[in-house]
């Protein structure tokens, strides 16, 4: 493979869940994990990518307010904002973690909602901060710069005290045989412990990142409640999800 295309596959690969890992590019593109660890150095010389240990993360996930960085699918990740707003009632307390498709939600919140939001992400905070229906609440903890998430047990002891109404979940990856997965070990850790503090869940994911698989397991399929994705109910792609108990959207 030539290395524009393997430089193509890479940004693809990013853009699409977040972060990558040197191991897992190597293996899918069958080249050396050397290739790869010089093929991300040459991205992120040239401002496309950030590299972090053992892999890359992507522009936008950790510098969302760069108006200057297009956000992957992003019509996408509105179509699914508009349709996780249909979930968000008046009076309500409500729990986010982070990342693009959370991000767009963010800004599209109705003005006229009264709702209490508790978030992991400095960033969701900072946007939600300019409705003044919204009482709008940072889960404090060790900032993970990769994710711009807080992550560590003092996090995971915070959202041991709260009990909400939902959960809203974006998603690097998405199957019905694995569930919720992920790259991240402490990621994964608060996204279980955001999962524990809420009666109903909602995953929000882009169709690209359905049917696919991450290293370590957030939670089953069971645990979820809500699918939330820019495709149809019916179309073909959630036919398999549509036999399942979730509800989707």
């Amino acid at each position: 493979m030539r290395k524009e295309d393997r430089h193509k596959a890479i940004i693809k690969e990013i853009n699409l869940h977040n972060k990558v890992l040197c191991i897992d590019l190597a293996a899918m593109l069958k080249v050396s994990d050397d290739t790869i660890r010089r093929d991300i150095q040459e991205l992120a010389d040239a401002g496309k990518v950030l590299k972090v240990h053992g892999g890359a993360v992507g522009l936008s996930f950790v510098a969302p307010f760069n108006l200057d960085y297009e956000v992957y699918a992003q019509q996408a990740k509105q179509q699914i904002a508009e349709k996780a707003i249909r979930l968000l009632k008046n009076d309500s307390v409500i729990l986010t973690e982070g990342g693009t498709t959370i991000l767009e939600l963010a800004k599209m919140m109705p003005q006229h909602l009264k709702a209490t939001v508790f978030t992991v992400s400095p960033q969701v905070a900072i946007t939600l901060s300019s409705y003044s229906n919204l009482d709008v609440f940072t889960i404090g903890g060790r900032l993970q710069k990769n994710a711009n998430l807080h992550v560590g047990s003092f996090t995971i002891n915070q959202l041991a005290d709260i009990k909400a109404d939902i959960c809203l979940l974006g998603a690097n990856a998405f199957s019905l045989e694995e569930g919720l997965t992920d790259l991240d070990w402490e990621v994964v850790q608060v996204n279980k412990a955001l999962i524990r503090a809420s009666r109903k869940v909602a995953v929000l994911a882009i169709s690209e990142k359905l049917n696919t698989i991450q290293a370590i397991r957030i939670c089953p399929v069971d645990t979820i409640d809500y699918l939330i994705t820019e495709l149809d109910e019916n179309h073909d792609l959630l036919a398999d999800y549509r036999s399942s108990h979730l509800k989707l959207l």
